[in-house]
């Protein structure tokens, strides 16, 4: 659990500097940043799954295994903008940032 934590830790960092470099005017963040970001929060993912389907784990953790997943898919949703380099989009970024 504490390995999940802090990789979506260095993952939530990642991505916070990442919305600042969107929000000071750059249309999208470097791509050596994004793939951090991408690997943390993936491998803190996998973590989660890995315990979430334990045995006697609570409801609760599935749950936050269920809004990290989606989380995740919003970021998959950001990366299709990048790679086509496109702006990312600001009012997704800001929901995203406000999920976590």
């Amino acid at each position: 659990m504490i390995t999940a934590a802090i990789l979506f830790a260095i993952a939530a960092v990642a991505g916070a500097i990442m919305a600042l470099i969107r929000f000071t005017g750059r249309d999208y963040p470097p791509a050596a940043l994004a793939a951090i970001h991408g690997l943390f929060a993936a491998a803190g993912l996998i973590a989660l799954l890995l315990i979430a389907f334990g045995a006697g784990v609570s409801s609760s953790m599935r749950i936050a295994l269920l809004l990290f997943v989606i989380a995740a898919l919003g970021g998959f949703w950001l990366l299709s903008y990048h790679v086509k380099k496109r702006a990312l989009p600001i009012p997704l970024m800001v929901l995203m940032l406000r999920s976590r």
